[in-house]
Parts: structure tokens; sequence; C-alpha cells
């Protein structure tokens, strides 16, 4: 596929994707359209050598499985992992406030937010609602208020003289968002929900909004930026763009290795949940291709799983934040990131593997080691790595304003990922 068309789709994925249950549902819909055959946990299943499948958990994380034609315990699986959530707003279960007569919603902080780019944002609201229908029914929908309908503003600095040099923010009272002023009576979160269901949905018949999972985000939609157009700004792209190169590599590749994409959530705040990457999801879909504990094992000290999550890229006004050796440049490759205390899975031999399929589509690499006198993150490499046993290493392309609300990285860089990862899925060997 070519950068402008990879490109293009990308944006249109982040643009679907305000929240991972809207991320998996854009997800499912490109694997259909490919022939991918949805599957359900709570059925019994029957994998074909050569069928391609997919399958969700809590509507918010995604495996998807291409079985090969050779056996997989001869010839192991080809994985890559990534997460769908990102660092949010997400609104509180009695978020109602009033003050000084504007309308206000409670927020809390999910994940390591960076607060300062929220203010003045044109913000929208979207995720999932719980709801009892007419006939008493529990029932489930996604919601996109999609207009800018909040706003986070900055104090005046004439109010605030410190704001350029010493300010602070309170996440619990300088970041509700402002929705209204003056309206009386001032409808509340549940009325606003069911009025956009009735908007977004109106063949549903919705008696009772029973909960919700709901996220801010910034309508401002994903755009090429810079000179001739060498950056992508969007937000999400921690790590919705290690979610869509994944799939566009496994809907692409051929179907003579088996091959396996997991998109993980709640990889921000720890990954220990029944769908994230500390749960049992990867293993009991392995169990399922291979129900043989001793053919299992077989099975997966014969692959390797590649963890895709974003890099951060050397900021030229900040660059004594890196170690000297080991700055990762936007549109210079995908970086291997290490770390010697197990924050990243990478060793010698899967960085080897790494280095030679680079070398194999022609693609440059590059290397990211935090400095010493710095904390290192994480990601879902070390975790599965160790709860599934499997061979990994961690990769990601190099991003300015991780966690932000809108974050940068290179036009080259998600579409040289995606050729290095086509050949690791497509070649027989993997060395």
């Amino acid at each position: 596929m070519e950068k402008h068309v990879f490109n293009e789709g990308l944006l249109g994925f982040l643009a679907s994707s305000p929240t991972p249950f809207h991320a998996v549902k854009s997800a499912a819909e490109l694997l259909q359209s490919a022939g991918f055959q949805p599957l359900h946990e709570a059925d019994d299943w029957d994998l074909q050598p050569g069928g391609k499948y997919f399958t969700t958990r809590n509507g918010s994380s995604l495996i998807a499985f291409v079985h090969g034609v050779q056996s997989p315990v001869d010839a192991g699986v080809r994985m890559v992992g990534a997460h769908t959530d990102s660092p949010c707003l997400k609104v509180k279960p009695k978020p109602d406030l009033e003050s000084k007569g504007y309308q206000q919603l409670a927020v809390e902080v999910y994940g390591g937010v960076l607060l300062a780019p929220w203010f003045d944002r044109d913000l929208s609201l979207a995720g999932r609602v719980f709801y009892r229908d007419g006939q008493g029914n529990l029932a489930q929908v996604l919601i996109d208020f999609k207009q800018p309908i909040a706003i986070i503003p900055s104090l005046a600095i004439h109010l605030d003289r410190e704001a350029n040099s010493g300010r602070s923010i309170n996440a619990q009272t300088d970041i509700n968002p402002i929705l209204n002023i003056g309206q009386q009576p001032t409808p509340k979160i549940r009325d606003l929900i069911a009025a956009q269901i009735t908007r977004q949905h109106p063949q549903l018949e919705v008696a009772t909004i029973l909960d919700y999972e709901l996220s801010f985000y910034d309508v401002n939609p994903p755009a090429m930026v810079g000179l001739d157009s060498r950056f992508i700004a969007s937000a999400r792209l921690d790590n919705l763009l290690s979610c869509y190169v994944a799939l566009r590599t496994i809907i692409d590749a051929d179907s003579q290795q088996s091959q396996l994409i997991v998109m993980n959530d709640h990889e921000e705040v720890g990954s220990a949940s029944m769908c994230g990457a500390h749960g049992p999801m990867l293993g009991s879909f392995l169990q399922r291709v291979v129900p043989d504990a001793i053919q299992r094992d077989r099975m997966i000290q014969r692959s390797v799983m590649v963890s895709a999550d974003n890099a951060h890229g050397v900021h030229p006004n900040f660059a004594n934040k890196h170690e000297g050796n080991h700055g990762p440049l936007l549109n210079a490759g995908p970086v291997i990131k290490l770390n010697s205390n197990q924050r990243y899975a990478t060793n010698s031999f899967t960085s080897s593997l790494f280095k030679q399929w680079c070398d194999a589509v022609e693609v440059p690499v590059q290397s990211f080691v935090v400095r010493n006198d710095m904390g290192c993150g994480s990601t879902i490499g070390p975790i599965t790595a160790s709860e599934i046993g499997v061979h990994t290493i961690d990769i990601g392309v190099p991003t300015f304003g991780m966690h932000s609300i809108r974050e940068t990285a290179g036009s080259d860089d998600a579409h040289y990922l995606y050729r290095v990862l086509r050949h690791f899925f497509n070649e027989p060997r993997l060395a």
C-alpha cells in the first residue's frame, strides 16, 4: 500500500475512534470488510487453516487471527500487540455541577494525562452507555456528541502572573469542563445522554439510563501538518497509530503463516483488567487455537510478539531530556525500545530479529534508551512476555507530546513500520 493511501486510512481511523469502544468498532468494521469472521467468546469455535477471525472483549479490546496453512505448532504465530486506550478526562458517575450559573461536569483523570493542553480546546463527549429499553431489557449503545459541547477555559494571565513560570494544575478543581450558562432548569448528564441517543439512534427506545463510560475529546480532526506535510498531528496517536498499523498488516498479509494482532484496553492504567494485557484474554485465545498445553508451549516457543507502542522522539527544544546517543528522530524509522530493568521486553535476540526485518525492506531503524537519571515508562510488552512466555520486542513510532491532547508523529514512520511488519508476517522464516 502506498504511503499517502496508508496515511489517509490512518487519519480516518483516528477520527472515527474517540474512545476505545469506537476504536474496536472501527477495527471490527475494517476486519469484516476484509473477510474476517467474528467470533464470540461464549461460543464453541472451529478454527480452520486459512481462516480469518476476530473476537472482542468488553467492546474495548480485540484479537484478530489468521490461521496459517502451516500448523501453528510447527511454524509458530507472528504476533503484534498494541493498546486502544489513551490518557483522557472521563465523566464521573455523579458529575453534574453548577457554579455561578455555569453548568459543568466533574471529570476523572484517566492515565498520565498532560493536562495543560486540555485548556481552551473545543471538547466533545463520546463513549458507551447502558440503558433499559421499553421492555425492561438491558441494552448498550455507543454515542458521540461530535459537536463541541464544552470547554475548559484558561485563567487569564492578569489573574495568574506566574502562569508562564510556575503554574500548577489542580486535577480536582481546575479542569471541570463548562457546558452552558443561564439555562434553568439545568439538564442533567442522563438527560443529555438520552437526548443524544434519540438524535443518533432514533429507532431505539430508552426507558432508563443505567450507566455510562464517557470521555471528553478534542473535536479538532487529525491533520497532515508542516512543510511538505512531513508530520501527522492528532489526538490518540498513542496508541491508535500502532493499532492501525497492526490492522492494516494483518489485513494485507498472506495466510501462509499464522498471524495474530491483539489490541488491549487499559494499558495506560497498568493493564490489570479482564481485557487488559495482564488479564487472560490472549492466553485464553491461544488455548483455543491449540488446546493441548504441551503443543501450545511448542507453538509459543516458535512465536514472536512485536509490542508496538509510541516512542519519545527527541524534541529539538529539549534535546537534553534524551540520552545522548539514543534520541530518535521523526521520519527516521521505527524505534527499538530497550531497558535493562525490563520496563521493555526487548533483548539482543529480538532486537537482532527486528533489525534484520528492517534491513530486508530497506527501512531505517533507531533505538531508544532512557537517561539514567529519568524514570522509564513501560508497555504491554513485558506484561505479555511474562504472561505468555513468548519472545517479545518493544518498538514504536517516534512521537512528540506523548499523552498530550494532540500528539505529533512523522508522516513516514507509520508506513515504515507497516512495511516491516508486512515482512514479519509474510516471510517463511523469522530469522
